[in-house]
């Protein structure tokens, strides 16, 4: 079975370059536009591995998405990893504190996105360097 990753990216460029990137690394990729279509998504028992989560998003923003991923059992093995302009450390801090996995600062490099990724889903010698 395909590792799964949801991009909630309400920039339609940054999430359709995520979704190009995740799946030449093999994922299996749903990208949500918002906020509400990924909780929708995830509420309609698609629970992926990973949720690459922006949080300036119209609506419903990631720290909602992020809180309600949290406050969801089943939903308590997806690991999250926030990826936005927001670099304050109160909003580095807030994101930690509601149980995100990881939080990467927009503008980004592949790279780093791909490595940091690949830390937390494929735990392994491929895995040590990479960190917050």
């Amino acid at each position: 079975m395909a590792i799964s990753v949801l991009v909630a990216e309400d920039e339609r460029n940054i999430g359709e370059s995520l979704r190009f990137l995740m799946n030449r690394q093999g994922y299996d990729v749903r990208l949500a536009h918002d906020g509400r279509e990924a909780l929708d998504l995830l509420e309609a028992g698609t629970v992926p591995d990973l949720l690459l989560l922006d949080i300036m998003m119209p609506g419903c923003d990631g720290f909602a998405v992020a809180r309600a991923v949290r406050a969801n059992p089943a939903l308590d093995k997806v690991r999250i990893v926030m990826l936005t302009a927001k670099g304050k450390d109160v909003d580095r801090r807030k994101g930690l504190d509601l149980g995100v996995d990881d939080y990467i600062l927009k503008p980004f490099s592949t790279r780093d996105v791909v490595a940091r990724v690949r830390a937390l889903l494929e735990p392994g010698p491929a895995a040590h360097g990479a960190s917050a």
